[in-house]
C-alpha cells in the first residue's frame, strides 16, 4: 500500500448509486474484501466502504431522477463555488449544486462539454481515498468521451491539469494527467469506438489475478462485459456488479513497464 495524490485536481473519491444496497454491500465484500459500514440516515442512507478500516468508496441508494447503478468518481477542489463558475464558463453545466456534507466537506457535480458527470469535493475533515496498490484499491480513473478536444481543454482550464499527449494517431488519442511525475488520470477519445460505446468516466481496481476477479464477480451474480485481455497497461477486464454497475480489474502482466 502507498500513498496516492489526492491534492487540487486529482481524483479523490468514489461512490456508487445503486439500485439495491443490500446486494452491492455483500457482492463488494466477496469480490474485493472490503467491509460496509452502518448507512447514515441523515445523508440519505450513504455508507461507505472500508478496506482494513481505510474508507475507499461510499454507496448510496437511487433517488428519483439520478443515475441509478452507476460508478461516480471526484476530484479534489479548493473552491466548490469558484470552480463551478469556471465550468459553465468553460463549457459545462451544473448537475448538482454544491452541498455541504457535515463537518467532512463540501460537494456538488458537473457536466463536462461532452456530458459525463464528474464530482467535486472541497475536503473538509475528510479528504478521501488517499491509497492505493494493493488488490481492493482504486488504481486508474479514466474519460471516456466522444468530444475529445474539448474535454481536454476543460479540464486544464477548469481544474488546472497538467494535461501530457500519450498517444495521438488515428483510431487512438489518449492523454493524461499528471502531477510532478505521477500520472493520476487519463482522457481517452472514444469517437472511434462507435455509436454503442460507453462514455462517461470509468474506474479500475487493482487485483491480483484478473481471471480468480472475475470468477468471484461471476460467482456472487455479477456479470463480463469485456474478457480479459493483456495490455501495456496490465491485464484489463470490464465487469459489472449484481445491478449493473460496471467496473474495471487491473493485474499486473508481463507487458507492463517494471
Amino acid at each position: 500500500m502507498r500513498e496516492r495524490d489526492i491534492s487540487a485536481g486529482a481524483p479523490c473519491w468514489i461512490d456508487l448509486n445503486t439500485a439495491d444496497t443490500a446486494v452491492v454491500r455483500d457482492f463488494y465484500a466477496g469480490v474485493f474484501g472490503w467491509t460496509a459500514e452502518e448507512a447514515d440516515p441523515e445523508f440519505g442512507g450513504y455508507f461507505m466502504f472500508s478496506r482494513d478500516g481505510v474508507p475507499v468508496a461510499g454507496c448510496v441508494p437511487a433517488m428519483p431522477d439520478s443515475p441509478t447503478n452507476v460508478w461516480s468518481v471526484y476530484l479534489t477542489v479548493d473552491n466548490v463555488a469558484k470552480t463551478l463558475e469556471s465550468a459553465g464558463t468553460a463549457g459545462g453545466q451544473v448537475y448538482v449544486p454544491s452541498i455541504v456534507v457535515g463537518d467532512t466537506g463540501t460537494m456538488a457535480v458537473i457536466g463536462d462539454p461532452g456530458g459525463a458527470a464528474i464530482g467535486l469535493w472541497q475536503p473538509e475533515q475528510f479528504a478521501g481515498v488517499g491509497i492505493t496498490g494493493e488488490a481492493g484499491l482504486p488504481s486508474w480513473f479514466e474519460l471516456h468521451t466522444r468530444d475529445y478536444d474539448a474535454a481536454v481543454a476543460f479540464y486544464r482550464e477548469v481544474f488546472g491539469w497538467n494535461i501530457q499527449v500519450a498517444a495521438d494517431e488515428p483510431g487512438f488519442r489518449y492523454s493524461t494527467m499528471m502531477h510532478g511525475e505521477d500520472m493520476l488520470a487519463g482522457i481517452a477519445d472514444a469517437s472511434p469506438w462507435g455509436p454503442d460505446a460507453p462514455v462517461g468516466w470509468a474506474i479500475y481496481f487493482w487485483v491480483d489475478d484478473t481471471e480468480a476477479a472475475i470468477a468471484r464477480v461471476t460467482e456472487l451474480g455479477g456479470s463480463v462485459i469485456h474478457p480479459a485481455e493483456d495490455t501495456p497497461y496490465g491485464r484489463l477486464a470490464t465487469v459489472a456488479d449484481p445491478n449493473g454497475a460496471p467496473f474495471k480489474l487491473m493485474a499486473a502482466n508481463a507487458q507492463m513497464p517494471g
